[in-house]
């Protein structure tokens, strides 16, 4: 018997779109929405292909997703040539089969059936799809969601269909993401000889006392929806190579995961506070990334958790750990914003590889939720 989802998954894959090459992967799922009565709005901005898609009309429940992919890295590590599909025990392998090639399958083939069953269904049902999620999202559906907000486009719920599950299809659903600010901190000294450090002043020296309050300090403690937020130091260099010279400049790399408890403002105010109070010449450079978001239980969590409960017989956990997504765009459009996708377990890795069993069923609980959102 014939899969339609695991059908479209294998088309996707066999298309290599490493961001922001599309490979006409979009076109594919443009063709199959157009025959159900979709408009299709391409909205593309630079080498990214966007589109944005709809049928029907009133409240909004939209599908959000990315046909981009990492690269495959060494291909001779894998077990089947990455973007050849390939079916073995029950799985699919391929680059992007959990992320996100099956759940924009399972996506598109939920929708065809939904249309099927229920041609003049009440709501409207969307797409917003996006080529550059994985590299850096410049022209992806941050562009898409500026189009939709300055024609005041609505927008009441959104499913992004990244691999949010950890152990089984929809055990965890994340209902949230944290924030993420980078900071690229250089501190200023003077070069010198190492024998003669009175002549010199060494920034490695002057910053330690810094860099080490800043280690130790407890930036919040979280609340219901959040963990406290974390600060990581992710780059540090100093020096010519020689052993023989003070370094003139220290530039250190790090990273904020922060949590509606704080602000971008506040965090940037109390590191500089701290700087200041050490007595460093230094320069920060700041990239906020994304704002933290929530979404409480409602109308689009309580859809999820019904569909979940349907198909697994267990309750999702909802979560806001990880890194980001393009949830972070849509949320500004005042959207309530979930994702629901995959096991996560081989995302990015040699040999992806996501369950046939679950795609099908991914694809279900898409439909299900279509069903308590839009009829």
């Amino acid at each position: 018997m014939s899969c339609p989802v695991l059908e479209l998954t294998q088309q996707l894959i066999k298309r290599p779109s490493l961001s922001p090459d599309d490979s006409g992967c979009q076109a594919l799922m443009i063709a199959r929405l157009r025959a159900i009565g979709f408009t299709i709005e391409p909205m593309n901005f630079g080498a990214t292909l966007n589109f944005w898609a709809w049928r029907g009309e009133g409240k909004t429940l939209a599908f959000a997703g990315h046909t981009d992919v990492v690269p495959e890295g060494n291909a001779g590590s894998w077990s089947n040539p990455p973007f050849e599909p390939a079916l073995r025990d029950g799985m699919l392998y391929g680059r992007g089969a959990a992320d996100m090639k099956g759940s924009l399958a399972a996506m598109i083939v939920a929708a065809e059936r939904f249309v099927a069953q229920h041609p003049h269904h009440q709501g409207r049902l969307a797409f917003l799809i996006t080529s550059d999620e994985e590299a850096t999202g410049a022209d992806g559906t941050i562009k898409v969601v500026e189009t939709l907000m300055a024609r005041n486009e609505r927008l009441d719920y959104c499913l992004v269909g990244e691999p949010s599950s950890h152990l089984r299809v929809g055990d965890i659903v994340k209902n949230g993401r944290r924030g993420s600010l980078t900071a690229t901190l250089t501190v200023h000294g003077t070069q010198g000889h190492v024998a003669y450090p009175h002549l010199a002043d060494n920034p490695v020296h002057r910053a330690m006392a810094a860099l080490n309050e800043l280690v130790a300090t407890t930036w919040d403690e979280g609340n219901a929806f959040f963990p406290p937020t974390t600060m990581q130091i992710a780059n540090i260099h100093a020096g010519t190579g020689s052993n023989n010279v003070i370094p003139g400049e220290l530039v250190v790399q790090f990273n904020f995961r922060f949590s509606t408890e704080l602000t971008e403002a506040g965090i940037r105010s109390r590191v500089e506070a701290m700087m200041a109070r050490h007595g460093l010449r230094y320069h920060i450079d700041w990239w906020l990334s994304g704002r933290p978001f929530i979404t409480p239980p409602g109308e689009l969590v309580d859809a999820v958790t019904n569909a979940v409960r349907h198909y697994q017989d267990l309750t999702p956990r909802l979560e806001t750990t990880g890194g980001t997504s393009d949830g972070r765009f849509i949320a500004r459009m005042g959207a309530q914003v979930v994702e629901l996708g995959p096991v996560n377990a081989t995302i990015h890795k040699v040999n992806e590889c996501v369950s046939a069993a679950d795609l099908q069923l991914l694809s279900r609980m898409y439909q299900r939720i279509m069903e308590q959102l839009v009829l």
